[in-house]
């Protein structure tokens, strides 16, 4: 896990994602131009979509994994979900298994997702 490049704004793992990037962050990322997600906060002056107010579903956001790693951060803080990652990487959690598929994305349920981000557990 590269922990330093934690969690892009939209909600993925930057820290644990397989391709050769350094972040949402780093004005490197190549999805930069087309991220509804960056364009968004950016116009908003926030750096992440957790940092948001509203109930939001569009762009990445409308994938389990993003939104359900912002809901987690809401709740807990991006720190209890580093953490979380880390400790569930160590235990053989696999945040890309097939291209960028996982075991994070196996869930229907933000909240089923948000216990299993917790406890590692399905």
């Amino acid at each position: 896990m590269k922990r330093e490049l934690g969690i892009a704004r939209c909600g993925l793992a930057c820290c644990l994602c397989s391709e050769n990037c350094s972040g949402c962050n780093s004005g490197e990322c190549p999805d930069k131009e087309w991220c509804e997600n960056r364009k968004c906060s950016l116009s908003k002056s926030i750096e992440h979509c957790y940092e948001c107010e509203e109930e939001c579903r569009k762009g990445l956001l409308a994938k389990i994994k993003p939104y359900g790693f912002t809901a987690f951060v809401k709740k807990y803080g991006e720190k209890e979900l580093l953490d979380c990652l880390e400790r569930n990487e160590a235990n053989g959690i696999v945040y890309h298994r097939n291209g960028i598929t996982g075991d994070y994305d196996d869930f229907d349920d933000v909240e089923t997702l948000i216990d299993f981000i917790k406890t590692g557990k399905k």
